[in-house]
């Protein structure tokens, strides 16, 4: 795997704490030497992408949320590039710990879109889908994560951290 990583909190000692677990699919697009990513009004970028709904599996989940977040729509499904674990103290019960698992997946997408369909944070945030160099995009968000004083979204440094990984395996050449 490209990408395997945990974030926060490494071992539970407690066997007896709550765990609020959520699952996530997130898609790299690879075309013309660019990434497919969604910006976001605050400057950063993101892999489109999202949580996976109860009964629904990893490619249907990917396929809704691509369309929902950039108006592509996924053409074809590879191979799973990796998971990232991200676990922190749950902000909504103190008592627990909130558990998030991203699946990222290599696809291919149709070159005419559709529009999108956003959430309404997403409308607030104004999720743009754009084709990027992995470079740029990684110097983007590393910028955003230096940033005193202003709220950064909570993906960037995990989506940040995917993108450092897939620029060390190669799969994005440089020109």
């Amino acid at each position: 795997m490209i990408i395997d990583e945990i974030l926060g909190i490494q071992k539970i000692k407690n066997r007896n704490i709550k765990i609020t677990t959520r699952q996530a699919v997130r898609a790299i697009v690879l075309k013309d030497n660019k990434i497919l990513m969604v910006h976001t009004n605050k400057g950063d970028y993101k892999f489109p992408g999202g949580g996976i709904k109860r009964q629904e599996s990893h490619e249907e989940a990917l396929r809704r949320e691509v369309i929902e977040e950039t108006g592509y729509i996924i053409e074809g499904m590879g191979e799973r590039a990796g998971i990232i674990v991200q676990r922190n103290p749950n902000q909504f019960d103190t008592s627990g710990i909130f558990e998030m698992t991203s699946y990222y997946y290599f696809c291919d997408v149709k070159t005419n879109k559709t529009k999108q369909h956003l959430d309404k944070y997403e409308e607030e945030q104004e999720f743009e889908p754009r084709w990027i160099e992995l470079d740029e995009v990684i110097a983007k968000n590393e910028a955003i994560l230096t940033q005193k004083g202003t709220q950064i979204n909570p993906w960037v440094y995990r989506e940040t951290l995917a993108l450092r990984r897939l620029k060390e395996s190669g799969v994005v050449p440089e020109y």
